[in-house]
């Protein structure tokens, strides 16, 4: 049975020193994940700050028509819920989950009790607010100036960035929402990835068995992303992200 993951798998909540741990930590809550679980809508009251553990959650902006583009991703490096601590009570996206598992959340009180502190949790929130800007700025160039094939393996890239393993449990309908383009065309540069021994594909699981290559045929958008994103781990002073091996003193975990 897998281990239950802690709050230090996270790696801003990991990042936070001891106090600011004590403050935040007892008002944690382990939530489950499941593959397209919306944690946001657009223009819904959002009332938690949520923390991936091992999952991954994309922001899609929503057209009139029902059509949806994905503008990020957020894994285990980040949170979801950057409104709350910037003065919003709602967002104009929507957030679902694209690979399933567990994450942390805080309710909004908490959150925006202790960033009007101005201390530590105010100085990771506005760092990695910046490097969620230039991911979102970034998408929007790459879907207007790359192929389809190379978003494709940004995309990739990305995801597998957030995850422990290298496969990704997804259909290709889904692949096309999170791109905003047509199923025809995933289907093809999936296959031409397959082809080249990049990646198998078969009932919806997605394998990378060549990263370096995958890399190759990626566009430069996933190197200005992944830089930007090494800047903010980088910068953590406290972060000791655990592994499901550690052990973590059971007096710093929240009461589920």
């Amino acid at each position: 049975m897998p281990a239950k993951p802690e709050p230090q798998h996270n790696h801003l909540l990991a990042a936070l020193s001891p106090d600011v741990q004590s403050r935040l930590f007892p008002y944690l809550e382990l939530v489950p994940l499941p593959l397209r679980a919306l944690l946001y809508e657009s223009r819904r009251p959002m009332r938690h700050v949520y923390f991936p553990t091992d999952s991954i959650v994309s922001l899609q902006y929503m057209m009139e028509n029902g059509a949806s583009t994905a503008i990020s991703v957020v894994g285990n490096e980040g949170l979801l819920g950057i409104t709350l601590f910037l003065g919003g009570e709602s967002t104009p996206s929507r957030s679902m989950v694209q690979s399933a598992g567990f994450a942390y959340r805080l309710p909004r009180l908490q959150v925006k009790q202790e960033f009007n502190r101005h201390g530590q949790l105010l100085m990771l929130m506005l760092r990695y607010t910046q490097a969620l800007i230039t991911q979102i700025s970034q998408t929007a160039v790459c879907n207007r100036q790359h192929s389809i094939d190379q978003q494709l393996c940004r995309w990739l890239l990305l995801s597998m960035d957030r995850l422990s393993h290298n496969h990704l449990t997804m259909t290709q309908d889904f692949i096309s929402n999170m791109l905003g383009v047509r199923r025809e065309s995933v289907t093809q540069a999936a296959l031409n990835l397959q082809q080249l021994g990049v990646i198998s594909y078969s009932r919806g699981l997605i394998k990378v068995l060549d990263r370096p290559k995958l890399e190759t045929l990626s566009c430069e958008c996933y190197s200005v992303v992944k830089k930007e994103t090494d800047l903010l781990l980088d910068y953590l002073p406290q972060r000791r992200v655990i592994t499901n091996t550690d052990a973590i003193p059971t007096a710093t975990l929240p009461t589920l």
